[in-house]
């Protein structure tokens, strides 16, 4: 023992010294792994883990153009040169000056005021997590939403979704030589919001045009005055081509800058298809993380009962301004078929629409969605419905997913998959037909069809969790507009004239 005993002591020291020499590295490696990382200027709404407070501003995870990271910190590799070839995009610094959400900071009195528009766009976008269902009916709950995967989405927030999924888009490129295209990450939405109907016309398209003019004088733009470009305004084309006389909105898809490049809005201007702004769908309130959470929400919509023929949800406009409304609320009120859920009553309505448990409840309970035009002729309601696995209902041309949503209809090509029925509105407002009446002439069998066709489309029609990296081989919103959007860059680059 006297003898061996320096050499088992030896062995002790080299294996604890090896032990201390590994615990240093990779305690200093999570270090520089944490606190490195400088986040691009621009908006700072960033992914958050679990762990960090409610909040917009964060130092995490690190910048995508190099490393993704999952929602538990791991990170994600990047693809490599062959699988990018004609993929590259390269996302634009915008200065600080432009971000709307810059109060939007850990700790900041705007999430005390569940309204703000910080709370509204917390979970990278997708808003606060929908509270456990009370159980009693109050919320309008029947029991079809499941707890994980849904959220209250706020109907504008698709500018921050996207920004967050192009954090993590995995062939980002840091040289704007070698990128297909240009990501611009600024939210020309939510910056309208805040001044949308004020008097001054100047505050409203001030911001927006300082914004354009600084955008023209970058590098990045000279090579191809913009064509290359692509960006999201959240709402309708028809906010955005306003003149002064106009009581709300602004001029910024006017301007011959944003003539350029490619806009993503919910609404498009289908009488002139050389306009480069594109239709995609509102965001719902259902997020997945996986390709099973899809499949078995698509489940329960099949397997729902639905007692009403037909279900509306909306009010009427103030002095009769919106006809057809008039007439679908009294034939929804007249019915015993048909399922209203009604905005009608000031802040209380606003808030029981503002329910996506009473909403998606109403319209998994229903075989037809009735989706008639509001302000515009596309609503948020038309994608809730599909989420539903509700038969959507328009009443003009223009509020169809053929016209609208082009990209993301199920038969691009224009072959008939019936999933949808198109009343006249004019035909309604003269009394010459009658809502339920015609519902009522589908039979079982007919309804049954429509429905399996709307369920398979919900995949087209949602956006995964911008958070995480999705489970599962589907195609969801954002990946159908933006394989639609890189194909364009495409062709403009190989020198088409697209518009």
């Amino acid at each position: 023992m006297e003898v061996g005993y320096p050499r088992y002591l030896l062995y002790g020291l080299l294996i604890l010294g090896s032990w201390l020499v590994s615990c240093t590295l990779h305690f200093q490696f999570v270090h520089i792994y944490l606190l490195s990382y400088q986040p691009r200027s621009g908006p700072a709404f960033v992914v958050l883990p679990l762990s960090v407070p409610v909040a917009l501003d964060a130092n995490f995870p690190p910048a995508p153009s190099a490393v993704g990271a999952d929602e538990d910190g791991r990170p994600s590799v990047v693809s490599s040169s062959a699988s990018c070839e004609g993929r590259y995009v390269y996302m634009l610094d915008v200065p600080s000056r432009f971000d709307v959400l810059s109060g939007c900071v850990e700790g900041a009195p705007a999430f005390q005021d569940e309204y703000s528009v910080c709370s509204l766009l917390v979970n990278a976008g997708m808003g606060p997590v929908l509270p456990p269902a009370t159980g009693d009916g109050s919320d309008g709950d029947t029991g079809v939403i499941p707890q994980t995967g849904w959220y209250n989405t706020y109907q504008y927030a698709l500018e921050v979704i996207v920004h967050n999924r192009m954090r993590r888009y995995e062939c980002l490129t840091d040289d704007p030589a070698e990128a297909t295209a240009v990501y611009v990450p600024y939210y020309p939405a939510l910056e309208l919001q805040e001044h949308i109907c004020d008097v001054n016309f100047t505050v409203r398209s001030g911001p927006s045009s300082e914004f354009l003019r600084w955008l023209s004088s970058r590098p990045q733009w000279a090579a191809f005055g913009g064509r290359d470009h692509f960006m999201v305004a959240a709402k309708t084309s028809w906010m955005f081509r306003k003149d002064a006389a106009g009581m709300c909105g602004n001029d910024f898809l006017e301007h011959p800058e944003s003539g350029n490049m490619t806009v993503l809005t919910y609404e498009s201007n289908i009488w002139e298809p050389r306009d480069r702004d594109f239709a995609v769908p509102y965001p719902s309130y259902f997020h997945p993380k996986s390709a099973g959470e899809v499949a078995a929400w698509q489940a329960r919509a099949r397997a729902a009962e639905r007692p009403w023929l037909f279900a509306f949800t909306g009010a009427r406009r103030a002095n009769g301004t919106l006809v057809i409304r008039d007439r679908i609320i009294d034939s929804c009120e007249s019915s015993s078929r048909c399922r209203l859920v009604d905005c009608s009553h000031g802040i209380q309505g606003s808030k029981t629409c503002q329910s996506p448990r009473r909403v998606v409840s109403a319209f998994a309970a229903s075989r037809f969605c009735l989706q008639p035009r509001g302000d515009s002729f596309m609503r948020r309601s038309s994608v809730d419905a599909i989420m539903a696995g509700c038969v959507p209902v328009f009443f003009h041309e223009a509020s169809t997913f053929q016209k609208q949503y082009r990209w993301h209809h199920p038969d691009p090509d224009g072959s008939d998959r019936r999933y949808s029925v198109l009343i006249d509105a004019d035909e309604i407002v003269e009394g010459k037909v009658d809502i339920e009446e015609v519902l009522a002439r589908y039979t079982d069998e007919e309804v049954a069809d429509m429905r399996e066709e709307v369920i398979k489309m919900i995949p087209r029609f949602l956006y995964e969790d911008p958070r995480v990296r999705f489970q599962g081989d589907m195609k969801d919103a954002f990946d159908i507009s933006f394989d639609e959007v890189m194909g364009r860059m495409r062709r403009i680059k190989n020198g088409e004239d697209l518009g």
